[in-house]
């Protein structure tokens, strides 16, 4: 047994040296600058662009409803009857009032026209003369006041057949045949929306829009409002057409620390409803000269403090601290620390230090996906 354990010894102290295979292996992505359009994936809801509540404007009973609900209809479509005797008989009356207006005024301009013929011959009067004008006068105002008391006799008649103010889909009436209704009361008899274009409604973080006005001001970012905006179905497809943003809220809501944004949507198809939750990746502005990194190319320690290992002029491993915050797509947009040029590591990683001398192989290039969503994130919540 010894004289095996001598022998074993004397071969471990026999063995050669361990070889040396020379610089480690490892892939790197050269940067180059080129423009970024940063956009921010934002939930929302669709709401329709016009919306309208049929109300009737008189009392009555349904006579009829001339509408499918559910169905579409234009401006100016009637969609209820209403029983409408009394009007009809308020009407008759205004209008007999108005054709006696006429006679009186008729009969009034002949003496008018007489005495003025005889005040000439003075055969009257001038006190008679202006009495058969003034009466010519009251005629006129009796005649125009009937005009006023048929015209809104014709109103009120006309209201008695409800119509639709606008073109759109109808849902469903709140009443039925036989129904009484009164005017402008709090129940709409049925509600009409208009829903091409549509509206989504978003919301975005103040603290977003301020480093987003910073950037803007400081000429890092170039604005995008006529970009257009991407929407996101529920299950994660692309809506086909694509909106614009409309409108922008001037105050911050101070339970959520958000502003509302509005994006008008063509909806052609109607394939999009109201209430339908929906995404929509909103441009915030563009980085005419982005340097961006594959995402593991770029490492994190515990604090979130982002870093990259690159290679030197001298083939050597060099560290850089690096600030990035954004993500495009699967790249990280590095706002410094990285130039134009560098070479960053991104496969090899677990077998190099900084300062050793490695053999560097450029990645094939990938075409990044346009539309990718860019939000604006913490760097901390990328670890």
């Amino acid at each position: 047994m010894s004289s095996c354990a001598a022998l074993l010894a004397a071969c471990q102290k026999a063995a050669p040296p361990q070889e040396s295979y020379g610089p480690s292996q490892v892939t790197v992505v050269t940067l180059k600058a080129e423009s970024v359009l940063l956009t921010r994936e934002l939930p929302g809801r669709t709401n329709a662009f016009l919306v309208a509540e049929v109300r009737p404007q008189v009392n009555g009973l349904v006579q009829r409803r001339l509408f499918t609900e559910g169905g579409v209809v234009k401006a100016g479509q009637p969609l209820y009857e209403l029983e409408d005797a009394t009007y009809r008989a308020d009407y008759g009356s205004a209008r007999a009032a108005l054709e006696r207006a006429q006679a009186t005024l008729t009969s009034a301009a002949l003496t008018a026209k007489r005495s003025a013929e005889l005040t000439r011959l003075e055969a009257v009067t001038a006190a008679d003369n202006e009495k058969a004008i003034a009466a010519l006068g009251q005629a006129e105002a009796d005649v125009k006041a009937a005009q006023a008391a048929l015209q809104r006799a014709s109103v009120t008649l006309n209201y008695a057949r409800i119509t639709s103010p606008i073109a759109g889909r109808i849902g469903k009436s709140s009443v039925t045949q036989g129904a009484l209704v009164t005017a402008n009361q709090p129940t709409a008899l049925a509600v009409v929306q208009q829903l091409d274009p549509l509206y989504v409604d978003v919301s975005q973080s103040s603290g977003e829009l301020l480093r987003l006005r910073k950037e803007l001001s400081a000429g890092t970012l170039k604005s995008t409002d006529s970009t257009p905006v991407t929407i996101l179905l529920e299950d994660g497809s692309r809506y086909e057409h694509p909106g614009s943003l409309t409108f922008s809220d001037v105050t911050v809501d101070p339970g959520t620390g958000s502003f509302a944004l509005r994006v008008t949507v063509p909806n052609p198809d109607q394939s999009l409803l109201p209430g339908m939750y929906v995404r929509a990746l909103v441009g915030n502005g563009l980085r005419q000269q982005g340097l961006l990194v594959p995402q593991q190319g770029i490492a994190r320690d515990p604090k979130g403090n982002a870093t990259a290992l690159v290679v030197g002029k001298d083939g050597k491993v060099e560290p850089r601290v690096v600030q990035a915050n954004r993500t495009v797509g699967d790249r990280w947009l590095v706002d410094s620390g990285l130039v134009e040029g560098d070479r960053v590591i991104i496969e090899g990683l677990q077998k190099i230090q900084p300062g050793m001398p490695v053999q560097a192989t450029e990645a094939p290039s990938t075409v990044a996906k346009p539309g990718e969503a860019e939000p604006l994130v913490p760097a901390k919540s990328q670890e």
